[in-house]
């Protein structure tokens, strides 16, 4: 089998999908995405396709290899988003070649449901309580929301205040009843967070999500010592080179690599197995379409250690588009009770509308996230 063609669709909310096709009618699907940077990756997926036409599609760790390590330059967000959708791809083709599942392709299921979460509260938390409420009718009771609003690197006690107000809320509303998780969005300064996690500590959030940025990644220990709060990050991180330091270094209790983002299946499958060492929870960050849950649902049946699984049905993000828009066998990514079983289908296991698809990326909306400004003008953590 050969590869022949690889092709790009941007399409609504803010989503890129990958065709590659291969002589014998085999075709394969991808997420490749940067959200923001939609064309940039696009590029470099194009650039990746003069190594990979005319190779065989089954042979996905030495194509994984000569994309990430044939080039001098390496790794970053553009490449590595690039990578992972090809991988995923990959992963489609074989799966469907040889009429399996990719979890039974990596050694079979260790759980047979998974528990899956939903966003509640948008950039700018408000009405959460309504939203958790109308969602624990469809059977969730896991949530993740925004902590913050902008926050300066030194802000005053009253912006703690405003931030714990909206958590006491949702607590004195529905207790125990729910679980979730904060994300601090990277929007949080080292000398905020400490002080911050120590006033949400008596709500016992489930995690805090980047407590601080990637960037700043050496407090990930010092503010897990100041606190009993799990702290969780790895959204901003792009391959196991990154994620090593941070496990070596301690601190995180549970990791986020994004399986658009991060090289795909292959490197993530590694990464999970690499926190397993260190007894750390894996829960892939996906606020994206179909086929990167589907790739992220593929590693969770597989991975000992994943606890959680974010997904896109209603965020604020989806606007033009919703998750299952783009998808044939929707039945397949039903929610039962908080949890999602494992896809049946080979490959992803996703079943793309190609058509509707192909309609859609004629008008592809260009997504930029909002910039926002602090008071005094300068640039703010979105």
């Amino acid at each position: 089998m050969k590869i022949t063609r690889l092709s790009t669709y941007r399409v609504a909310p803010r989503w890129m999908f990958l065709k590659i096709e291969t002589d014998e009618g085999i075709s394969g699907w991808g997420e490749p995405v940067i959200e923001g940077r939609a064309r940039t990756v696009e590029t470099a997926v194009q650039e990746f396709g003069e190594t990979l036409i005319g190779r065989d599609p089954m042979r996905i760790n030495d194509l994984w290899q000569t994309m990430y390590r044939s080039h001098f330059y390496r790794g970053g967000a553009i490449l590595m988003s690039a990578i992972a959708g090809i991988d995923q791809a990959l992963w489609d083709i074989k799966g469907k070649a040889l009429g399996a599942p990719v979890y039974e392709l990596l050694g079979g299921k260790v759980r047979d449901k998974m528990k899956v979460y939903s966003w509640v509260g948008g950039d700018r938390p408000s009405d959460i309580v309504e939203d958790m409420e109308r969602l624990m009718q469809g059977g969730f009771d896991t949530f993740k929301l925004n902590g913050t609003e902008e926050l300066a690197i030194l802000d005053t006690p009253r912006a703690i205040d405003a931030a714990v107000a909206k958590i006491a809320g949702v607590h004195d509303a529905l207790g125990t009843r729910v679980s979730f998780g904060i994300d601090f969005h990277g929007r949080v300064a080292a000398p905020m967070a400490r002080p911050l996690l120590k006033a949400l500590e008596p709500f016992r959030p489930l995690f805090v999500e980047e407590p601080v940025l990637a960037e700043q990644a050496e407090h990930y220990p010092r503010l897990a010592a100041s606190t009993s709060i799990p702290l969780a990050a790895g959204e901003r991180m792009y391959s196991r080179f990154e994620f090593k330091r941070v496990f070596e270094a301690g601190g995180i209790a549970m990791v986020q690599p994004d399986l658009s983002h991060a090289g795909g299946i292959t490197e993530c499958h590694k990464i999970a197995s690499m926190a397993e060492a260190y007894d750390i929870a894996f829960a892939p960050h996906c606020p994206l379409g179909p086929v990167a849950l589907a790739a992220c649902l593929q590693v969770d049946f597989v991975a000992y250690n994943a606890v959680l699984q974010e997904q896109s049905m209603g965020i604020h993000y989806n606007r033009g588009a919703e998750l299952l828009d783009y998808v044939i066998n929707k039945d397949d990514f039903r929610i039962d009770n908080g949890y999602i079983h494992a896809l049946p289908k080979p490959g992803l296991g996703v079943e793309v509308d190609e058509e509707r698809v192909i309609h859609a990326s004629r008008n592809a909306p260009d997504w930029h996230n909002p910039v926002w400004r602090h008071a005094d003008g300068s640039v703010a953590e979105w």
